[in-house]
């Protein structure tokens, strides 16, 4: 869509809608032009959010297990989520897409068919996602108690499941429940380092969250089209907080995946004069770190620049950092 084009009577109804979080309905896509307009702007800002999530399955080396030739997007939207999938894993070749709006699956399936043509599509009307790779892409807040029940016994019979939130503290934390409560019949991939219990749920974790921040292509900010549309929206270009889980079925009987010696950066460094602290969450639990800007200069730059690793290992005296390495850096 050339940026020209936006309508601003439909953005500005759907950024209201949003920022009143008043989802539950297909009400809110009311034809193929809502879906035009958001698909090319606000959604375009949640697929770099999966680009950052699918970069970082890329650097572990992870792709959906084997026999796992089917998507899911479920509360499809637009179709963003699995697109963007889609291309990350070509060795995909179905996909089906659930929305309560029949329009959002229906454009949906035409943004696939026109970017994947060799994925075969269809509507998902099933409540048993066996043998497929479940994508679920901002839709926690869209559902009721018992909505959210029904998602997580879809969610258990997938093979994998692959799901991005907003960053706020309360569906962040949402998620890390939701986490917890698959952690004993998957392995989670990612964001975690580890298989134990979220340390974040801990007793006196309460006001932290498991969250981290997308960088837009390095495009979007010379472009004078993106830079109008976030003046006119109101919309920082720089701040993507996102939420996500990635989690694979564990194989009956196999031993849960080893704990990799890493620990996960979460949200991003505070910054002072004499230093940097960071927040990560590791096999031991949740760590708050002391990098000196005197002693580990170039570290301290890194963070300073928000360049941040994902996954870090330290040597520590007390919390105060005498050694990094990363395997991101």
């Amino acid at each position: 869509m050339n940026f020209g084009d936006l309508d601003w009577r439909i953005l500005d109804r759907l950024r209201s809608t949003f920022l009143q979080e008043k989802f539950g309905s297909a009400a809110y896509w009311q034809s193929h032009r809502d879906l035009a307009q958001y698909h090319a702007t606000f959604g375009e800002r949640i697929g770099w959010k999966w680009d950052a999530v699918l970069a970082e399955l890329a650097s572990l080396g992870w792709t959906p297990p084997a026999g796992t030739d089917s998507l899911i997007d479920w509360g499809c939207g637009s179709g963003i989520a699995a697109n963007r999938v889609l291309a990350a894993f070509p060795n995909l070749r179905q996909a089906g897409f659930n929305d309560s709006s029949p329009l959002a699956i229906e454009f949906a399936i035409q943004q696939t068919r026109r970017l994947h043509p060799q994925v075969e599509t269809r509507t998902f009307a099933s409540n048993n996602a066996e043998g497929a790779l479940l994508v679920l892409s901002h839709v926690w807040n869209e559902l009721s108690n018992e909505q959210r029940v029904d998602l997580l016994k879809l969610a258990s019979t997938a093979s994998a499941i692959l799901w991005v939130e907003p960053g706020t503290h309360e569906t962040s934390r949402d998620l890390q429940t939701v986490r917890d409560h698959f952690r004993e019949a998957f392995d989670i991939i990612a964001p975690c380092t580890h298989q134990a219990a979220c340390g974040l749920l801990a007793t006196g974790m309460e006001r932290h969250w498991c969250h981290h921040f997308a960088a837009p292509p390095p495009d979007v900010f010379t472009s004078s089209d993106w830079s109008r549309f976030a003046a006119r929206a109101g919309i920082d270009l720089r701040s993507l907080p996102y939420s996500f889980l990635v989690a694979q079925r564990r194989t009956p009987g196999a031993a849960p995946r080893p704990d990799n010696g890493w620990e996960r950066l979460l949200g991003r460094a505070r910054i002072s004069k004499p230093y940097a602290r960071i927040l990560s969450c590791g096999p031991c639990g949740v760590c708050d770190t002391e990098v000196p800007k005197r002693h580990l200069p170039d570290w301290f730059k890194i963070f300073k620049n928000e360049e941040e690793p994902r996954r870090l290992r330290w040597t520590r005296d007390g919390d105060r950092a005498t050694s990094i390495e990363s395997p991101d850096s």
